[in-house]
């Protein structure tokens, strides 16, 4: 039986970043999409390993290959399965020239390619603009990213569309995730403490974050009961620099470096805080803020990058502008003088972003790329 759908991939479940996440949920969309139509799918991941998708929950290991950092034999096959195929899906730019091979060598097969952000916000080189220019569609996961491709790479208006990320359908339910009162020991927080979080990874190519910003506007609030737990695996160099931030603005006991958190805790943290907070400047979208609502967190977000999508243009959250200190501040001390106010509309953040209206978004795709459902 010929395949319809192929999807390529970097990676899904040897890491847990912010893409692989995505390609778990669009992966668990697509194929539960081919069910209904009674169509068959492919998912193959370059550096996965095979057994990487064992007992996972999101789609049949069946319909995996993983590749195992083998890029020629990726490349090979990936071309080769491309040509029998009518729609084949890249979760990346880098797997581009896959995509481009096999609309050379069969014109007739549709090509999208997921463009989530900054990977693709500046000028490529001549050769991977004419890819681009080959696929069919390309959905990007912000409108500010969609603008990116149209200002930036000139791709046609007509070709580009936006599908937001949407909640993971596994996460745990609000309801079954109470407050850890070991985790408030583990960081030495008092009950009259007043909390910020921001979960990131932490090296000096993610300072964007904003993070360093948050301190500083928690001097200027001048409430020694402002803690800020700054959460997710960091290099040694990062800390040393967040360390001597924290001692030149004496910030001591005051900011806390959590290190990575497992996600079978990452719930646990966002109903223990009061706030989340990242003013970012280069956020594709900004996942982690739509799970911390999901929590019922009040956020801040930054208004220059793919967080507006994320906090709905500020209908969910509280925007700000990233780098502006009063700014930040404001905002911090809003939130903080009366969170249940700042809490955002639970009946708006899943019209907007459950799994299930992604997943009907993922059927409109099919329908605009191959007619399913017409």
């Amino acid at each position: 039986m010929r395949n319809e759908v192929l999807f390529l991939t970097l990676k899904i479940f040897s890491t847990t970043g912010g893409i692989e996440k995505v390609c778990r949920i669009v992966g668990k969309a697509m194929y539960e999409s081919c069910i209904r139509y009674n169509k068959r799918i492919k998912i193959f991941s370059m550096h996965d390993k095979q057994e990487n998708a064992d007992d996972n929950l999101y789609f049949p290991s069946e319909i995996f290959t993983g590749f195992s950092v083998h890029k020629i034999q990726f490349m090979r096959k990936a071309v080769l399965q491309g040509c029998k195929s009518k729609l084949v899906i890249m979760s990346h730019v880098n797997l581009l020239i896959a995509g481009w091979l096999i609309k050379k060598l069969r014109p007739s097969v549709k090509l999208i390619l997921f463009a989530h952000g900054i990977e693709l916000w500046n000028p490529v080189n001549r050769f991977k603009r004419k890819m681009l220019q080959s696929c069919d569609e390309i959905v990007s996961v912000s409108e500010f990213t969609r603008r990116k491709m149209i200002e930036v790479h000139g791709v046609d208006e007509a070709k580009c569309s936006v599908l937001n990320n949407c909640l993971d359908p596994f996460l745990p339910l609000p309801k079954n995730a109470a407050i850890n009162h070991g985790l408030r020991q583990k960081y030495n927080i008092q009950q009259d403490d007043k909390l910020l979080f921001t979960l990131s990874r932490l090296s000096a190519k993610e300072r964007y974050k904003g993070y360093d910003k948050v301190m500083e506007a928690m001097v200027q609030l001048q409430d020694t009961k402002i803690k800020y737990l700054i959460a997710g695996s960091y290099v040694k160099e990062e800390k040393e620099y967040i360390d001597g931030i924290v001692k030149k603005l004496s910030l001591d006991g005051r900011v806390i470096l959590a290190g990575f958190i497992p996600d079978e805790e990452v719930a646990a943290h966002f109903v223990m805080y009061d706030c989340y907070v990242m003013p970012s400047i280069k956020e594709g979208f900004g996942i982690v803020f739509i799970e911390a609502m999901y929590y019922n967190l009040p956020v801040i977000g930054g208004n220059a990058d793919g967080s507006v999508d994320a906090l709905l243009n500020g209908g969910l959250g509280l925007l700000v502008t990233p780098g502006n200190v009063d700014e930040i501040k404001v905002a911090i001390g809003k939130v903080l003088s009366d969170p249940p106010k700042y809490k955002p509309d639970n009946k708006l953040l899943l019209q907007h972003f459950s799994y299930d209206s992604y997943k009907l978004k993922i059927n409109d795709m099919f329908r605009r790329s191959l007619g399913w459902g017409s």
